[in-house]
């Protein structure tokens, strides 16, 4: 049995420590807007957020959770952050297929509320591991201006 507090509520789970975040969210929790893309860390669709910090829940053993509170793109919209970045997702249109990017939207708000004002090599360096097929980076770096409020800024550090 783990214990586990994911999106503010404590949930008690019947699985082994062993299992990756990633499954007791999905097949668990039935939280499936984290999503399944390679199993071993390098595309961020299964990014969630750890105490705060962008986490691969593919690659995050449910054990070693402990105390720490995770928050999923389900909740997301209860961060200031998050909701800003939800809005300008939609506003700018940046989806195609859609399946990457909540972890796209879980990176980019880890980003923005430890970096608030980020310049173009700051997001680059934040997102260069979340991976989109559609290659749609360049709506996602003007969705992360828009939210940051510094749409229209070729800052580059």
């Amino acid at each position: 049995m783990v214990q586990i507090n994911v999106n503010g509520q404590a949930r008690q789970i019947d699985v082994p420590a062993e299992m990756p975040l990633l499954w007791a969210l999905r097949d668990e929790l039935g939280l499936v807007g984290t999503k399944f893309g390679c199993g071993v860390g390098l595309c961020g669709a299964c990014t969630v957020h750890l105490n705060g910090e962008a986490v691969r829940a593919c690659q995050t053993p449910v054990g070693e959770v402990g105390a720490g509170k995770i928050t999923t793109i389900e909740a997301i919209a209860g961060n200031s952050v998050g909701a800003r970045l939800q809005k300008a997702w939609i506003d700018l249109d940046v989806m195609q297929c859609g399946y990457c990017q909540a972890g796209q939207i879980m990176q980019a708000t880890a980003l923005l509320s430890a970096t608030p004002k980020p310049s173009d090599a700051e997001i680059d360096d934040a997102m260069n591991g979340n991976l989109c097929r559609c290659a749609t980076y360049t709506r996602i770096r003007a969705a992360i201006k828009r939210a940051a409020g510094t749409e229209g800024a070729t800052n580059a550090a």
